[in-house]
């Protein structure tokens, strides 16, 4: 599954755009951020909150620890209650990963997975190297209710095993990661899952479908 376009309302769309153009060295152009094959769209909030989004972004396995230190000169990582701020997931997952804080509140995460492949390049990383958006939160009042609308609406599965809190649905290249709405964001479980105004593009899923939460505010459609 891929996560072509995903609209995002932020407080100031400029200065998000900036951020994701200056720090983190992204192309944009206008309201646009492009990342890989994906594209982030930045909106104007209004009256919607802000705050308590997550995205997870792809970056090639062998350039991790490149992408790393690139990171630290940038910004600083969250760290869980223990104060880990590196975290391995092994079994389906085979990834590893570090989190930071974005415009807004964003919980921003650069993501390696093993088994996607290897860049071969060397050198500093530069943060065109981002393949996509590989995750996106979604917040759901039933997980397993919404797990289930989005499975048969676009024909994905669950990455591992879903529990009532959290189920990660897709695939190495894109996962729309449901949880509970009470469920404060790992790892520094600091804020609640919001997802107002959110506006998902799926790719490579089951052609024509649309799913949606009116109350809590995002909409996911395939491409």
């Amino acid at each position: 599954m891929r996560i072509e376009h995903l609209l995002l309302p932020a407080s100031d769309p400029a200065v998000a755009v900036a951020y994701f153009g200056d720090v983190l060295q992204l192309p944009v152009a206008d309201d646009h951020v492009q990342i890989g094959w994906s594209t982030l769209q930045l909106a104007d909030a209004g009256a919607l909150p802000v705050g308590g989004v997550h995205l997870a972004f792809n970056v090639p396995h062998d350039r991790f620890s490149e992408a790393t230190r690139w990171l630290d000169a940038r910004a600083e990582r969250q760290r869980d209650a223990e104060g880990r701020e590196h975290f391995s997931f092994e079994g389906r997952w085979e990834a590893d990963s570090i989190y930071f804080t974005g415009p807004d509140g964003l919980i921003l995460e650069l993501i390696a997975r093993r088994r996607l492949p290897a860049s071969g390049r060397s050198g500093s990383f530069h943060g065109s190297e981002m393949t996509c958006i590989s995750e996106v939160g979604i917040p759901a009042v039933s997980v397993a209710a919404t797990q289930s609308r989005l499975e048969a609406a676009f024909g994905v599965a669950a990455l591992s095993p879903p529990t009532p809190h959290f189920a990660p649905l897709g695939d190495d290249e894109g996962l729309l990661i449901v949880v509970d709405a009470s469920r404060r964001w790992f790892p520094e479980q600091r804020s609640l899952p919001n997802a107002q105004g959110l506006r998902v593009r799926l790719g490579d899923v089951h052609a024509g479908a649309v799913v949606e939460d009116a109350a809590l505010g995002w909409h996911a459609r395939s491409g």
